[in-house]
């Protein structure tokens, strides 16, 4: 076993997708970079959630399109084959190795060290490598934390013994249960419950909250989704809580206790109740921080709490936005942040790629890969309510724009645009409905760059696509002649 020290100006621990873009601009500003992983490069998006989850939901989604299609609808009603789904997503997956990230790796001159790495000071880091070697790594400028999280389990008696599916399990499983029972009605849960009951499974999902289902997203989403799910046959129960779980052994029934105290049964039992920090075993207490917290950042991603910004965090750890697409923004930004600290400029926000981040606090875009598609950016009704802001709630009928009527046959679905009652800009837009993931760009456009409803009358949809809902809600606006706070 050997121990060696190395220095280097950045150091990024976890190989996620925000850790990979914050090297690979930290590099590209001149600066050495290494990046510590203990699993796979390419992190928990590519290999156990949006990549081999959609690969799952592609064919489902493709099936129930093309049911709503005149003429092709009984050619559309076979199962799917499942040997070919499962395939598909372990191609999506790179059936779980990595090495196409590691040549990505080489190619922009990014050292790689694999290992568990841990703080233990200002500025220094050791990696404990699967051989039995320490590394010992200095940073001369930052380090740079993109640990991401990990899936939430529930303090239930009997539940180390039942060897529960999280959404690893539900996106890697190489087996369709029987019967699955989903715990939760977040994202997560709806989108597994569409994939796995198209594949075969009975699936109950058990939501603890009465809202129902996608609770911070606007109600009708919710709605929505639960009745797609049960047209296709899932079990959603409302104001359910699981109270204890039991498998009978060695490898059979998984049994839960609910709280008015009835059973259900299945051969599986998924829990997606939330998301928590992998900070646990990072160190932190070695720098004043408490461990299996979330690390809170500002506006360049620098960890607020830590004296002297050397710190920073990108990515689901810091809790802004615990999505993809927006921990690769954070990461841009917080190495171009680097980058200029480094070099001792002055940090500039109106050059391209600004110095702070804004989008993942007021314009982050979401969808949701179930039947019907939820899309939404910027405020909910909710939100707004809540933080006492004034707007006008512009309601659509999806089903009664000629692109949609194009697009499925008895096409069902709901847009909403929420304005700024004063200046008229538009805050928020959620929409509802099979294809609507590709109107969300749109929306993310008008939000992030304050678009006012009288500058989007300029903005003109093709017909007859399902984008022409923008100028039904426009209109909608136009004839209601009053506001509508919220």
């Amino acid at each position: 076993m050997n121990d060696v020290s190395r220095a280097y100006d950045v150091i990024v621990i976890g190989a996620g997708p925000a850790g990979e873009n914050v090297a690979d601009r930290t590099r590209a500003a001149g600066l050495s970079t290494v990046i510590i992983e203990h699993e796979l490069l390419g992190g928990e998006c590519s290999f156990w959630a949006c990549e081999p989850s959609k690969a799952l939901l592609r064919p489902v989604m493709a099936r129930a399109d093309a049911r709503r299609v005149p003429g092709f609808r009984h050619a559309a009603d076979g199962p799917l084959d499942v040997p070919a789904v499962l395939a598909h997503r372990d191609t999506m997956a790179e059936h779980w190795k990595d090495d196409d990230q590691v040549d990505w790796l080489d190619s922009v001159s990014v050292d790689l060290i694999r290992g568990h790495g841990r703080l233990t000071g200002e500025k220094q880091v050791v990696v404990e490598t699967p051989e039995g070697d320490t590394v010992r790594l200095t940073a001369r400028h930052a380090v740079v934390v993109a640990t991401g999280t990990g899936a939430a389990l529930p303090d239930l008696p009997g539940l180390d013994s039942v060897r529960p599916w999280t959404s690893r399990e539900a996106t890697s499983s190489s087996e369709v249960p029987g019967r699955l029972l989903v715990v939760g009605g977040g994202v997560v849960a709806v989108e597994m419950a569409t994939a796995w009951q198209a594949l075969g499974s009975q699936v109950t999902v058990l939501v603890r909250s009465e809202a129902g289902l996608l609770p911070r997203m606007e109600p009708f989403a919710g709605e929505l989704v639960a009745e797609g799910l049960r047209e296709a046959g899932v079990d959603v129960r409302l104001g359910t809580s699981v109270i204890s779980v039991t498998r009978q052994e060695p490898a059979g029934e998984v049994r839960a206790e609910l709280k008015d105290g009835t059973e259900t049964t299945a051969d599986e039992i998924l829990f997606a109740i939330g998301r928590t920090p992998q900070t646990g075993k990072l160190g932190l207490e070695t720098i004043g921080l408490t461990p299996g917290d979330w690390l809170r950042v500002d506006d360049t991603c620098r960890v607020t709490a830590v004296p002297d910004g050397w710190l920073y965090a990108v990515g689901d750890v810091n809790h802004r936005a615990l999505m993809t697409h927006q921990g690769k923004y954070q990461a841009r930004i917080a190495g171009a942040v680097i980058g200029a600290r480094a070099r001792g400029e002055t940090l500039d926000e109106t050059k391209w790629g600004a110095h702070t981040t804004t989008a993942d606090l007021v314009a982050v875009p979401q969808v949701v890969f179930t039947d019907p598609e939820v899309a939404s950016v910027g405020l909910t009704t909710r939100e707004a309510a809540r933080t006492g802001r004034r707007v006008e709630v512009v309601d659509y009928d999806i089903g009664l724009v000629a692109g949609a009527r194009q697009y499925a046959e008895g096409y069902r679905g709901t847009a909403r645009m929420l304005l700024d009652e004063e200046t008229g800009v538009v805050l928020g837009v959620t929409f509802v409905g099979p294809g609507v993931g590709e109107l969300l760009y749109s929306a993310t456009v008008a939000v992030t760059a304050e678009v006012t409803v009288d500058r989007l009358w300029h903005a003109v949809p093709a017909f007859p696509t399902i984008s022409e809902v923008w100028l039904r809600l426009l209109e909608t606006h136009r004839h209601r002649g009053t506001a509508e706070p919220c």
